[in-house]
């Protein structure tokens, strides 16, 4: 059961976490606490990752879409994008996208590896593969779980990062900087340092 607001305002979704997940059905919901990020941590993020006008912005592993379409909400002059290999979620992330009226968000059916990383400038990583290791909360069981492919990604990840241009930005979220490679700068941290806020040098 989804909620409408009186006179369809956008605003209301973003005054509380409750009132964003009230874009999505309950199963939905229930796992918005656990495996997305807070609405506060996507506001500072989305500020620093949009620091030019038209910025195309990707969330690897962007699960309900909830960082693009709150990053979108924050900051309207950029372009927010999500990959994510969950149909279901891609599905999900792009009927809350319709309901809430965002235009400047896309949702892509698809392995991150199998996308081209360069097309896009900056990048939010809120560590999509950490639920390959031993003993860890998972989405669901859709996918096969390996912790192989937590390296694999990470490594993966880090050779894409190593690529990209001078001024590529990158904010982690409660993540082991593993994935981040040489080269780039350390600006700022927060939330006892489980916010990581980079720039390519």
């Amino acid at each position: 059961m989804y909620f409408v607001p009186a006179s369809g305002s956008l605003a209301h979704f973003f005054e509380s976490e409750e009132n964003f997940r009230q874009l999505y059905p309950r199963p939905v919901q229930q796992l918005d606490a656990m495996h997305w990020s807070p609405l506060s941590v996507i506001e500072k993020a989305a500020a620093f990752l949009a620091a030019n006008k038209g910025a195309k912005i990707l969330d690897i592993g962007s699960g309900s879409g909830k960082f693009c379409l709150a990053g979108s909400y924050y900051q309207s002059d950029a372009f927010f994008y999500g990959v994510e290999q969950r149909k279901n979620l891609v599905d999900h992330a792009r009927h809350a996208a319709e309901r809430s009226g965002m235009t400047r968000v896309q949702f892509v059916h698809k392995d991150f590896t199998r996308l081209d990383l360069t097309q896009f400038d900056h990048f939010y990583f809120y560590n999509s593969f950490f639920e390959h290791l031993v003993h860890t909360d998972k989405i669901d069981d859709s996918i096969a779980y390996d912790p192989g492919l937590y390296d694999y990604y990470s490594k993966y990840l880090y050779s894409q990062l190593k690529m990209m241009p001078a001024g590529t930005r990158v904010v982690t979220y409660c993540s082991w900087n593993e994935e981040i490679p040489p080269g780039y700068e350390l600006i700022r941290t927060g939330l006892n340092n489980f916010l990581k806020f980079w720039i390519k040098k």
